[in-house]
């Protein structure tokens, strides 16, 4: 092996970098108010590049698991004032940003609580049988994926075969041009690929050698 790195660190900033990535192709540059679910790892880091990313939000609406706020999630985010909410559809229907970072134990919100212009990053769903959106909502949105087999197959997409995902490094290249609508609902599927955990330990292995940095461990075979 060429290194040894902190595997779970590495998927975390890679999927919140990823996500971050999906709200400045997709989400509309002037949102203003963002609605979490899920206060944990993963939800912080999504939030904490959202607002790194774009500047404009000033109003951050969470929910919780247990329905309790999450007074250490609101210390750590202390200069948005996160108000946390027990109403779903309420929060849902008042943001214009919606990150769903939860363990994908069923649908969240019910569909008609999404607004014209609202973006969607979806994490949770990642294993056969889960899932974060409800019935009827992808039949509504433009849908995008980081790889459209594997969101199909694991990701939002199980639970609807008749929608079509257009895959987020297609935007990147230019591949496949994208203009969005004022009334447009975007939903990122975001499944997570094993790539961008081995491309990041690279880019970070890299890094070290080049800095002198890390320990130097003897490797007999």
């Amino acid at each position: 092996p060429l290194c040894i790195i902190d595997g779970n660190a590495i998927t975390t900033l890679r999927t919140g970098a990823a996500g971050a990535i999906g709200l400045t192709l997709l989400a509309r540059p002037e949102s203003r108010s963002i609605c979490i679910f899920g206060t944990g790892t993963q939800g912080r880091i999504q939030l904490r590049l959202a607002l790194r990313e774009m500047p404009g939000l000033d109003t951050i609406h969470y929910l919780t698991a247990d329905g309790r706020p999450d007074a250490a999630f609101e210390a750590a985010f202390e200069d948005f004032a996160p108000a946390h909410s027990n109403q779903a559809a309420k929060a849902v229907g008042s943001s214009d940003i919606i990150i769903t970072a939860t363990p994908g134990s069923g649908p969240l919100f019910p569909p008609e609580a999404v607004r014209p212009g609202t973006h969607i990053n979806a994490v949770g769903a990642d294993t056969q049988g889960k899932r974060e959106l409800p019935d009827g909502l992808l039949r509504r949105v433009r849908l995008f994926a980081d790889d459209c087999e594997q969101s199909a197959a694991v990701g939002e997409g199980q639970w609807d075969t008749g929608c079509r995902a257009i895959e987020i490094g297609d935007l990147l290249t230019g591949k496949m041009p994208f203009r969005r609508d004022a009334a447009d609902i975007t939903v990122f599927d975001m499944t997570g690929l094993a790539l961008q955990d081995l491309t990041v330990a690279e880019m970070l292995w890299r890094q070290a050698r080049s800095r002198g940095t890390g320990t130097r461990v003897p490797w007999r075979w």
